[in-house]
């Protein structure tokens, strides 16, 4: 479904820019209201924010998917996430405006966007289970299972607080 989001967005010419950023370079910090959305062609970044006491990864993202502050995109107002390359990036880029008469201008773009976002809530709902419910170990298997591009893509510090474990935790599972 991805794929064929960037296609359509490509054939209708909407990107607004393409851009780079350097490894450990900020997208967007607390904050910011950033609504555009991002089509990741290299590289990767991840999405936190932070307590007292640590940083949060609540998402990560690499070549050939799209990225954004959804809770920003949504709400129009400004946001505590933080999005960082991890690696060098370059991004295509859409603004929010352009990306809504896009999707609101023929009933497949609609329909596309729908089941993109649904996917994206299930997604999200399974990850709060694992990480209500599920061992360390059972995270890790189920990721792997579903992302196995993400260990390619990502350290191993930042899997590690994605799945909320430390990374000597992660690396003791990966071991066996």
């Amino acid at each position: 479904m991805i794929q064929a989001l960037k296609k359509k967005l490509d054939a209708a010419q909407i990107w607004h820019k393409t851009i780079q950023l350097s490894r450990n370079e900020y997208l967007k910090v607390k904050g910011s209201a950033d609504t555009n959305l991002y089509y990741i062609l290299s590289g990767s970044l991840r999405i936190y924010f932070e307590d007292d006491y640590e940083e949060h990864t609540i998402r990560l993202g690499y070549r050939d998917n799209f990225i954004g502050a959804l809770d920003a995109f949504i709400s129009d107002q400004s946001s505590d996430l933080y999005i960082q390359a991890i690696k060098k990036c370059d991004l295509k880029v859409v603004s929010k405006r352009a990306f809504l008469d896009f999707i609101d201008s023929d009933p497949a773009n609609t329909a596309l966007w729908i089941q993109i976002m649904g996917q994206l809530i299930y997604q999200q709902i399974e990850r709060e289970k694992d990480i209500l419910i599920n061992s360390p170990k059972q995270r890790y298997l189920r990721v792997l299972a579903r992302s196995p591009q993400l260990f390619q893509e990502i350290p191993n510090k930042y899997i590690a607080s994605y799945l909320r474990m430390t990374p000597e935790t992660l690396s003791r599972l990966k071991k066996r």
